[in-house]
Formats: structure tokens, C-alpha cells, sequence
């Protein structure tokens, strides 16, 4: 994966609450075993009419947004646990996710498929849909080794938590496995220095 150090994007914003996974990913697209494809789908029934043509009222098909940087408004990914919605996003090309709350096992998810969640309080969230309503060239910088967010129209940063862990998988590039590998000189030396009890 690329490595996540700083990220500067314009942004698409969706400045509405609770939004579940089913809403991110409808389940009739849960079929495939594999990521390919997901960002087709995401959004799939806002996005889309019944015959399959693009409604010109919702915000990714509008060409004033774009960017790798989705804001959407408080408890983004809440209802079922699917991965599908991680993969939706990405498979899309956002790299960050920002919002006020997000739910627990989202979070999770999308950490696992290299979208950054990225959560402000309310008040700097509110400022950001106001910027971006006001320009939609409003960009925001995300810069994971100082764990900050700004918003560029403003100037107004905001600090963020991460995982440790996660943490320096994205700054290296690296999923759960390919840290491991990273670490395998270290682990086969405590292997063969080890003293098993049987």
C-alpha cells in the first residue's frame, strides 16, 4: 500500500448523520468475495436512479466535488459490520473519512483497508461544510505524523487519535501482514532463543 504521511485534497462533503454501512454499500453487492469493483457501488442507491442512471442531485455526481477527502456529518458507518463499506470507499480512491463519530467496528474496517477515519468535534465539522459550501475548492490537510487536521480556508486545525499501531502501518505502507514480515529477522531470533516448556 502507499504510504500515508500528509494528504492535502479537496473534499466531498455529506452532510448527513447516520449513515449505515447499508446505506455505503446496499447488501445486494456483498456477493463478491473480493475488493474489485466496490467503488462502482458505493452509494449505490443515492447515487443511481432505478434504471441505473446517475441522480444529478446527489454530490458525487456533482463535478463541483471531488477529492480524496470525504466530510460526512456525525455517526458515519454505523449498522452492520460489513467490510464491504471500507472497501466501497477506497475502491472509490477516498483516503480519508472525517466526521464527528464514527462507529466502533467501521473505524476498525476502514483503518484495515488504508482509509484514514478522522474524527473533529462538532463545531470544526460544521465549519468545514461551511467552507467547502461556500467554495467547493476548499482543500484540508491531513498530516498523520502530527496527528492534525486543517482546514485551509480558515486556517483552523484540529488534533486527532489513532491507534499507535495503525498508526505507523500507514505511515510505512504497511497492512497487518507485511508488518509482521517487517519484523521477521526479530521474531526468528526470539524463536531460536526461546525456551519452550515442553
Amino acid at each position: 500500500m502507499d504510504k500515508f504521511v500528509t494528504l492535502t485534497s479537496t473534499v466531498v462533503p455529506l452532510p448527513i448523520e447516520n449513515v449505515d454501512t447499508d446505506q455505503i454499500i446496499p447488501a445486494r453487492f456483498l456477493k463478491a468475495t473480493d475488493k474489485q469493483g466496490f467503488g462502482d457501488h458505493l452509494f449505490a442507491d443515492w447515487r443511481y436512479d432505478a434504471a441505473g442512471q446517475p441522480k444529478q442531485d446527489f454530490v458525487l455526481n456533482n463535478p463541483a466535488y471531488r477529492g480524496s477527502i470525504l466530510v460526512a456529518g456525525k455517526n458515519f458507518g454505523s449498522g452492520s459490520s460489513r467490510e464491504h463499506a471500507a472497501w466501497a470507499l477506497a475502491g472509490y480512491g477516498f483516503r480519508v473519512v472525517v466526521s464527528s463519530f464514527f462507529a466502533d467496528i467501521f473505524k476498525n474496517n476502514a483503518m484495515n483497508n488504508f482509509v484514514l477515519p478522522v474524527v473533529v468535534s462538532e463545531e470544526f465539522l460544521r465549519e468545514v461544510f461551511r467552507s467547502v459550501e461556500d467554495d467547493p475548492d476548499t482543500t484540508l490537510t491531513v498530516d498523520l505524523q502530527a496527528q492534525t487536521i486543517t482546514n485551509n480556508a480558515t486556517g483552523r486545525s484540529e488534533r486527532f487519535a489513532i491507534n499507535g499501531y495503525k498508526k505507523e502501518c500507514f505511515l510505512q505502507g504497511l497492512d497487518d501482514i507485511d508488518y509482521l514480515l517487517s519484523h521477521q529477522e526479530r521474531i526468528e531470533e526470539y524463536e531460536q532463543r526461546a525456551t519452550l516448556p515442553y
